[in-house]
């Protein structure tokens, strides 16, 4: 008959059974039932006579779906029997990536793509579940191009390729990328094969940049750069394209290496530089639109896919230095002038100032040589006078041809900016732009009329007025012509003790001789020595020698007493 109630020693082998059993059951994985699921917990029982909390995250997709029911057999993997709570330490995530570790291994080994499902978003891209093993997805490896919304990719199986295991930390990255880009090789190794340069088909627009168009040709996308969108200028893509337009392409280039392929719209239209020299020939006026302005000329559109530049230095024949935008604006009408067509390099330079008469010959007819104009003084410079003249042109007047006597440095001091000044015009260069004025010629040149008349010649005896006293001799006038000149103290006398210049009073007239006149300097030199010697020549040679017995005294005697009976 046996025992009914159990001894001491049933309960220690009871209790050792029980120890067994519980320490070789933790680090392994075994089945368990999902007694209840509080907030974020499942709470299971794996028969170990205490039960454990799993977080439900650890579940992937499954839990995050509601799929997770009360009742359910799932396996996890035991930590520990008991914690200090009394529970058992369990992990779902250990008990999936024990089961699945050694499967997705051999596939990374083999590189074989798996497969997964995104389910949740975490910092830098999401998790993906790998049929029990969390994975993570950064967000550059989701797709080739960076998508805004991941949210259609989620939730669904879809291939993955491990890049990326470590299995002591336990982390594993996938990308999605990597297996689109190795499908879309082989699609687009495919369609380019059947894609040759030349090929007119249709494509829709995908994306736009500021550079061009991306248009997707059936599983490959070209581009369309901006510059073979239309023969006219287009400033950017979206004035005549939209995201998802269908267009008519042509296949310009095709690169076999890259698979990248260049398209153009406005190589299926005729080309309107054919035949641009005999519409628009050198001289022709034409009406165009002012399509951009730059610092260096402003372009206009003759016609459609038709564009000339006006250079800066074509814009006005006077604002030489004026920003091409204060003349002309966009999309303004502008008349302008054919100057030259290069159909090679697709260029035709135009001119705006052609359109108006040239206003140096226009000068020139108006105002020929030896006419008396007006002006404003413009400007004073170290070699000028800048005049503004009717027609807005400047006139110069060199520093040469402000008076006939003084110093044009000395001049030029007694002008100034916005003085009214009457001048002659001397001579208009119209291919160099040049007016050429003159101040002084508008006076009398008293030195080149005497000159001219010989009055000045060397030897001339002229009458002065002393106008200064100086230590180095006088300054003088000479009284028939109104021309100044200046006697040196040597000059002043044969004597040595009469050349002092304070023995003349300013105002005094003298007689002197020219000595010397430069016709190109406009020097006048002139001496009462030279006279007084002159004379005495002039005396012995008259009324006697050395050689006669009368002495100098004598000869001045007879010769004064003669010029007085002359008088």
């Amino acid at each position: 008959m046996s025992n009914a109630n159990p001894t001491r020693d049933d309960f220690a082998s009871l209790l050792e059974e029980s120890f067994s059993e519980n320490h070789s059951a933790e680090g392994s994985v075994v089945k368990g039932i999902v007694t209840a699921i509080e907030k974020d917990m499942a709470i299971i029982d794996v028969g170990l006579k205490v039960e454990g909390r799993v977080p439900l995250k650890e579940f992937g997709a499954k839990a995050k779906d509601g799929q997770l029911n009360v009742g359910d057999e799932v396996e996890v993997y035991v930590e520990r029997i008991e914690n200090a709570l009394g529970e058992a330490m369990l992990s779902r995530d250990k008990a999936r990536r024990e089961e699945s570790w050694v499967k997705l291994e051999a596939k990374f080994e083999a590189g074989e793509r798996v497969e997964g499902i995104i389910f949740n978003q975490v910092k830098g891209g999401f998790t993906v579940d790998l049929d029990g093993a969390v994975a993570f997805l950064p967000r550059s490896q989701v797709d080739i191009r960076p998508i805004r919304d991941v949210t259609p990719l989620m939730h669904n199986p879809q291939p993955f390729e491990i890049l990326k295991m470590d299995k002591r930390r336990g982390n594993i990255v996938v990308s999605r990328r990597t297996v689109l880009e190795e499908s879309r090789a082989e699609q687009r190794s495919e369609i380019v094969q059947n894609l040759e340069e030349g090929q007119v088909v249709e494509g829709v627009v995908k994306n736009i940049t500021d550079y061009g168009a991306f248009v997707d040709l059936g599983g490959i996308d070209g581009l369309l750069h901006v510059t073979d969108m239309a023969w006219r200028r287009v400033n950017h893509p979206t004035e005549i394209l939209s995201i998802g337009q269908t267009v008519k392409v042509q296949i310009i280039r095709i690169n076999q290496e890259t698979h990248r392929i260049s398209l153009g719209m406005k190589q299926l239209e005729a080309d309107p530089w054919e035949g641009i020299g005999t519409r628009y020939p050198i001289g022709k006026r034409v009406t165009g639109k002012v399509t951009n302005i730059t610092d260096y000329g402003a372009f206009v559109e003759l016609e459609p896919g038709i564009e000339g530049l006006i250079h800066v230095s074509e814009m006005s024949w006077t604002k030489k230095n004026v920003h091409p935008g204060k003349i002309l604006s966009t999309t303004q009408e502008v008349d302008v002038v054919v100057l030259e067509v290069d159909p090679q390099k697709r260029r035709i330079s135009l001119g705006l100032k052609q359109t108006l008469e040239n206003p140096w010959e226009v000068f020139a007819r108006t105002y020929p040589a030896g006419s008396v104009v007006e002006g404003e003084v413009k400007n004073k410079t170290e070699f000028g006078l800048f005049i503004g003249l009717e027609g807005d042109v400047d006139g110069m007047v060199h520093l040469s041809d402000l008076d006939w006597t003084r110093p044009g440095e000395q001049v030029i001091e007694e002008y100034n900016r916005g003085d009214m000044v009457q001048a002659q015009v001397l001579d208009v260069d119209i291919e160099k732009e040049r007016i050429s004025l003159g101040v002084k010629q508008l006076g009398k040149d008293a030195i080149g009329d005497a000159a001219a008349s010989g009055e000045l010649r060397k030897g001339a005896i002229v009458t002065c007025e002393v106008t200064a006293i100086k230590d180095g001799g006088l300054e003088v006038k000479l009284v028939d012509h109104d021309i100044e000149s200046f006697i040196k103290r040597a000059d002043l006398s044969r004597d040595r003790d009469e050349q002092r210049p304070e023995r003349f009073s300013v105002g005094q007239k003298v007689d002197a001789r020219v000595t010397q006149f430069d016709k190109k300097t406009r020097r006048l030199t002139v001496s009462i020595k030279a006279l007084e010697i002159a004379e005495e020549k002039e005396a012995v040679a008259q009324y006697g020698s050395t050689d006669s017995g009368a002495s100098l005294g004598d000869i001045l005697g007879a010769a004064l007493k003669k010029q007085n009976t002359d008088n």
